[in-house]
């Protein structure tokens, strides 16, 4: 049987619950075998590349798509309960897909509000009347009102409940943010498809977090929405397999975030993974580099011990201690007063949150990244640690470790401080080693992390869930 592109999307649309994998066809026909082990006939219409799977839309990264392969003018929304640089990495990844969905054709805004932290600290001066124009995609920022605390804006949910009819999808970041909850409501109430990106909101771990209270919440407002969702958006295969969906049926959508290579500045005519970073005197003491929010579930507690012991073995090294957490300054300071009294103390170096050409910098001069997390949906810090060339030393409980452990990027621990410091003593005694895995980090982040190609990906996806409506 022959399909082109459009003809195709007319077939996909009859099958209303599908997975897919791989790419979309160009436009010139193409003679499709009948997929017999998959789904009965008339069902197995589907070309090689494509398979079926109750309930899950998953698209495969590896795959090379043409480019703009659906030419089709979208007008998208992304929905985030902020974008300050306060609320770490998964808020500010929005950014980056707004971009590189402009750059590929796409209408996008956002809508977010002007929370800059939840314990006094003043709202994002940005203008609240107006739309933000920002490489190729807008802004539109809304005062945090009634409350602050829980980045909440009427205003917001006003103007999506006016102009809910003038866009094709909205994909909606954050569950348990009662702005989240309410735009997904509205959006259902519109009829306005709409996808939902936890950030790590469903898996267990942190669901035990104020469990009874998020028991009822999802309840009263959470199942509807997850089950209502065109689909769940996950940056991990771990992350959507742990995810609690609270017994609603979904379709996930499992595409990882991107990240922004460094640009390359050769030094000491050393190899790719070491030529974007200024650390290349073998000489010198490896610096371990830990750039991460300060907060309990990222592990310190294992990973100040190990590197204590490490230090008593003898080891030498230099440890780079670069993140805060203004929502919990109280734990912050806990964790300096933990180094000011060990014998890290003198090994040791704190910056604090970094951005911008600091943050930069510290990755070019790192030898190794580290981050022990108890649970981690993604990891964005891994990610961009990879693309500048450092090997990673990873928890199994940050949901890219088994992609790591194949690409041969780094080391793989458990939560266990004897296991972490195992894997931390390999990698630090071995600098050839340091180096291997560097270039397999850097190679791999560059392969499934760009920002274009995850996308043109996430516009494919787009289009095929609005097909299955």
């Amino acid at each position: 049987m022959l399909f082109n592109q459009g003809n195709l999307r007319s077939a996909l649309a009859k099958t209303p619950v599908y997975e897919w994998a791989g790419k979309m066809p160009t436009p010139q026909e193409f003679e499709f075998p009948i997929p017999y082990s998959l789904l009965p006939t008339p069902h197995s219409l589907l070309p090689t590349p494509y398979s079926l799977s109750p309930l899950r839309v998953t698209v495969n990264r590896n795959s090379p798509l043409p480019h703009s392969p659906l030419p089709i003018l979208m007008r998208l929304l992304q929905i985030v309960p902020s974008i300050s640089l306060i609320y770490g990495g998964p808020s500010q990844m929005v950014l980056g897909l707004s971009k590189a969905l402009a750059s590929q054709g796409a209408e996008v805004m956002i809508l977010t509000t002007t929370a800059n932290g939840d314990t006094g600290q003043a709202p994002l001066d940005v203008p609240i009347d107006r739309p933000v124009e920002q490489d190729g995609y807008q802004i539109r920022y809304f005062p945090c009102s009634p409350f602050r605390r829980y980045k909440f804006s009427l205003d917001l949910l006003r103007w999506l409940s006016a102009h809910a009819n003038e866009y094709d999808l909205a994909h909606i970041h954050a569950l348990f943010s009662p702005v989240s909850t309410a735009a997904a409501t509205i959006a259902r109430s519109k009829n306005l498809p709409y996808i939902l990106r936890p950030l790590g909101t469903l898996d267990p771990a942190d669901l035990k977090k104020k469990r009874a209270l998020k028991q009822i919440y999802a309840a009263l407002f959470e199942r509807a929405n997850i089950a209502g969702a065109a689909a769940l958006h996950f940056t991990s295969d771990q992350e959507a397999k742990v995810s609690d969906r609270f017994g609603a049926l979904t379709r996930d959508l499992i595409l990882p975030l991107g990240v922004t290579p460094l640009p390359a500045r050769a030094h000491c005519n050393a190899p790719l993974p070491l030529s974007v970073r200024t650390n290349c005197d073998s000489s010198l003491p490896p610096t371990l580099l830990f750039m991460s929010r300060i907060d309990p579930k990222k592990g310190l507690d294992l990973l100040l011990p190990a590197l204590e012991q490490l230090l008593s073995e003898g080891l030498q090294f230099k440890f780079v201690l670069a993140g805060g957490n203004p929502q919990d300054p109280h734990y912050e300071k806990q964790i300096h007063n933990r180094i000011q009294s060990s014998p890290l103390k003198d090994s040791t170096t704190t910056t604090g949150f970094v951005s911008g050409d600091a943050k930069t910098e510290l990755l070019r001069s790192a030898d190794l990244f580290v981050l022990p997390s108890y649970y981690e949906n993604f990891g964005i810090a891994v990610a961009e640690a990879m693309v500048a060339g450092i090997p990673v030393v990873i928890s199994d409980q940050v949901h890219i470790w088994r992609e790591i452990q194949q690409a041969e990027a780094g080391w793989i621990c458990t939560c266990d401080r004897s296991s972490l410091t195992n894997q931390l003593r390999a990698a630090l005694q071995n600098a050839a080693e340091r180096q291997r895995r560097g270039a397999n980090a850097r190679t791999h982040a560059l392969e499934h992390y760009s920002w274009d190609a995850i996308a043109q990906q996430m516009l494919i996806a787009y289009h095929q869930l609005l097909a299955a409506r």
